[in-house]
């Protein structure tokens, strides 16, 4: 009967004990990704139309659009345009969206802006969330499952807006992701595109121009064949160097120079969109898009 009885509390402290250690081990895993779920069949092309003919049209006085032949008409891709504004998100899309390239675009944005209505909108239009503290496992998981579905993925690689027209450094985390993803999965032949946004203003107004430069893929699996680390910091040197070129050649001309900035070379020919010019009071809403850091990617 004795043994009986310690037998028992063996057993007992056993599952006590496992239950401890599941719950440290719970805790010490990444924040797991919220549930993502599925794209809106009705939602994209309504929104799609509703910025392309009503929004953009109403707010912007030009849209000009050069390169447009470098985004490849299949296959995984990640724009890594620079960041200048609140309207970077429905002016890309206009730019290089399903209606001139026949693709759509899953942005990745913080986890804070995926929350109520707006989460709801942001997610069903194709975004998906990352938190940019603590990028969970899954993020950057479900991240490369789009690659290899050959999606199109837009990350600023600058991370947060700047407004006076340069190039600022950028984060290492679309290269370690790119990189990542090509060496585990061999042949997906991912292509990292340098976009350049720039306004004729600084905090863009009704009236105001807008010029987005599409330039030549940088393909990740020329980055296949040295140290990880090393080649990761080559790939965003080139993509810097590519989005200052970019930048130069802008051919906008803003009420607010930078200083020391080098006179910007004449446009390179280009689809001009010449919008309307009817006055709008829409308001677009305040969303922030995601950049991430490199460490995480290397956990995957």
């Amino acid at each position: 009967m004795i043994k009986s009885d310690s037998a028992s509390t063996t057993r007992h402290s056993q599952t006590i004990n496992k239950s401890v250690s599941s719950h440290l081990n719970s805790a010490r895993r990444p924040l797991i990704a919220h549930s993502i779920p599925g794209i809106s069949p009705w939602l994209i092309p309504l929104g799609y139309f509703i910025g392309r003919y009503i929004i953009l049209p109403s707010f912007f006085r030009q849209i000009k659009i050069t390169g447009l032949e470098n985004i490849p008409k299949s296959g995984p891709v990640i724009l890594a345009p620079t960041h200048r504004s609140r309207w970077d998100s429905l002016v890309l899309p206009y730019a290089a969206g399903r209606h001139l390239t026949g693709r759509d675009m899953r942005f990745m944005v913080t986890i804070d802006e995926c929350q109520g209505l707006q989460g709801w909108f942001i997610l069903r239009m194709g975004g998906f969330p990352v938190n940019t503290q603590r990028p969970a496992i899954a993020t950057l998981r479900h991240t490369i499952e789009l690659m290899q579905q050959g999606e199109m993925l837009v990350i600023y690689p600058e991370g947060d807006i700047h407004r006076d027209g340069q190039v600022h450094l950028l984060k290492p985390g679309i290269a370690r992701l790119a990189l990542n993803a090509e060496s585990k999965y061999p042949g997906l032949g991912i292509k990292v595109i340098p976009v350049s946004i720039q306004y004729s203003e600084s905090y863009p107004h009704w009236g105001a121009d807008v010029n987005i430069r599409i330039d030549e893929p940088i393909k990740v699996t020329d980055y296949l064949n040295g140290n990880f680390k090393l080649e990761a910091k080559r790939l965003t040197a080139d993509l810097t160097h590519q989005l200052k070129q970019l930048s130069q050649e802008s051919g906008v001309r803003r009420n607010i120079e930078p200083e020391n900035s080098s006179p910007a070379s004449p446009p390179s020919p280009c689809y001009t969109s010449t919008t309307s010019r009817v006055q709008s009071n829409y308001q677009f809403p305040v969303i922030k898009f995601a950049h991430i850091q490199g460490s995480v990617v290397n956990n995957l």
